[in-house]
C-alpha cells in the first residue's frame, strides 16, 4: 500500500515537469502514457532512492496530519480528559502542569510506571496527576477499576494508598483483593458494594474508553502531557522533560 502511494506521488511529480501542451491537462492520449508510464520507469530504475526519500516524507506528512488530529481531539475534550471530577487526583489538585495517564491495574508497565508517578510527585509540589481507569485486561481489571471509582467517591483522601496498594498487590487485581484493600483503609464494605453499583462508575469507565479511541490509545501506559498524547512507558525524566516543556511554552498547557 505503501510503495503504491510512493510510485503514484513520484509519477505525479514528473507528469507535472513533463513538456506537455496545455491542452494535455485535459488527458493524456495512448502514446503520451506510454511515453509517461518509461520516464517514470527509467526515472526510479536510475535513482532508486526516490522511492526512500518520498515515502519518508509521506511518513512523515501522516505523523504530522495525526498529532494535529490528536491535538484537536485534547482541545475538544479538555473537560472529559483534565477536569472529569469522577477521575481520581493525585498531586497539587491546583497544581499549574497536569499529567493524565490511562492505566489498568494489571498491566506489569502501568506498576513499574507507578513509580515514576510517584517520584514526579514527590519532587514537584505543582504537578497535578489525574488517573484515567482504563480497564483494558479482562474482567478483573474492570472489576478492580470499578471498585476503585467506587472508593474514591467514598473517602478521595485516601485514595492515594488505595492505588498503591492495588498496584503493587500480588498477583492479578481483581475485585476480592481491591475490597480487601479499600476495607483495611477503612472502607465500610456495604457503602463500598452500593457505590459499585452507581451507574456514573460505568459512564466514566465508556467516557474514559471514548477517548482513548479518539486519541489512538490502545495500550497501557499512555499519557497525556499538555497537548500531546505519548503512549508507553516513557520513564521519570522523559515525564520530566515534558513537564518543563509545557511550563516553558504556555500553549502546550491544557
Amino acid at each position: 500500500m505503501h510503495r503504491l502511494a510512493v510510485l503514484t506521488t513520484v509519477a505525479l511529480a514528473l507528469c507535472m515537469a513533463l513538456p506537455f501542451p496545455p491542452a494535455s491537462a485535459q488527458g493524456f492520449d495512448e502514446a503520451q502514457r506510454t511515453e509517461i508510464g518509461e520516464i517514470v520507469r527509467d526515472y526510479l530504475l536510475a535513482n532508486p532512492e526516490v522511492m526512500i526519500e518520498v515515502q519518508e516524507a509521506l511518513e512523515a506528512q501522516r505523523t504530522a496530519e495525526e498529532d494535529q488530529r490528536r491535538k484537536d481531539v485534547i482541545a475538544s475534550a479538555a473537560n472529559d480528559l483534565f477536569r472529569d471530577p469522577a477521575d481520581p487526583v493525585l498531586g497539587n489538585p491546583a497544581g499549574d502542569v497536569t499529567i493524565v495517564e490511562f492505566f489498568d491495574y494489571n498491566c506489569g508497565f502501568c506498576r513499574r510506571a507507578m513509580e515514576d508517578m510517584n517520584a514526579l510527585i514527590e519532587t514537584d509540589p505543582n504537578l497535578r496527576f489525574v488517573l484515567k481507569e482504563f480497564p483494558i485486561l479482562g474482567e478483573d481489571s474492570q472489576a478492580a477499576h470499578m471498585v476503585a471509582l467506587a472508593f474514591n467517591r467514598l473517602m478521595p483522601q485516601s485514595y492515594g494508598e488505595f492505588h498503591e496498594q492495588l498496584m503493587t498487590v500480588e498477583g492479578r487485581a481483581n475485585e476480592e483483593s481491591a475490597i480487601r484493600i479499600a476495607m483495611a483503609l477503612g472502607a465500610d464494605e456495604g457503602a463500598l458494594r452500593q457505590e459499585m453499583a452507581n451507574p456514573a462508575n460505568a459512564r466514566s469507565v465508556e467516557t474514559t474508553y471514548l477517548l482513548a479511541e479518539a486519541l489512538g490509545i490502545t495500550g497501557t501506559p499512555s499519557y497525556v502531557v499538555g497537548n500531546q498524547m505519548v503512549p508507553g512507558a516513557l520513564g521519570e525524566q522523559t515525564l520530566r522533560d515534558r513537564i518543563a516543556d509545557v511550563r516553558e511554552c504556555p500553549e502546550l498547557s491544557c
